[in-house]
């Protein structure tokens, strides 16, 4: 069986574009120092691809002091693993 590993991403700033997502279910592009997720539908593009919708913004390191509580944000799995590391 073969495995698509296409996202069609819908919403968001790459509206309408394509990219590689492995077999993520939750897909995070850095665009403009921010993170942007993505999560993958169970509707499908075409036969080429998975559809995945914006899920919205955050900073990499989490909260940021004057806007939200940065000790109560959950940081972005993958600002985790780069290590940019916010409160835990």
């Amino acid at each position: 069986m073969d495995t698509n590993t296409k996202a069609h991403l819908v919403g968001g700033p790459r509206d309408g574009s394509t990219h590689d997502a492995g077999d993520s279910a939750l897909l995070e592009l850095e665009i403009d120092g921010m993170i942007h997720r993505y999560v993958r539908t169970t509707k499908r593009h075409g036969e080429n691809g998975t559809v995945y919708n914006y899920d919205g913004m955050v900073a990499p390191g989490g909260g940021e002091p004057g806007v939200e509580d940065p000790a109560a944000r959950v940081a972005s799995p993958r600002a985790d693993a780069e290590g940019h590391g916010g409160s835990h």
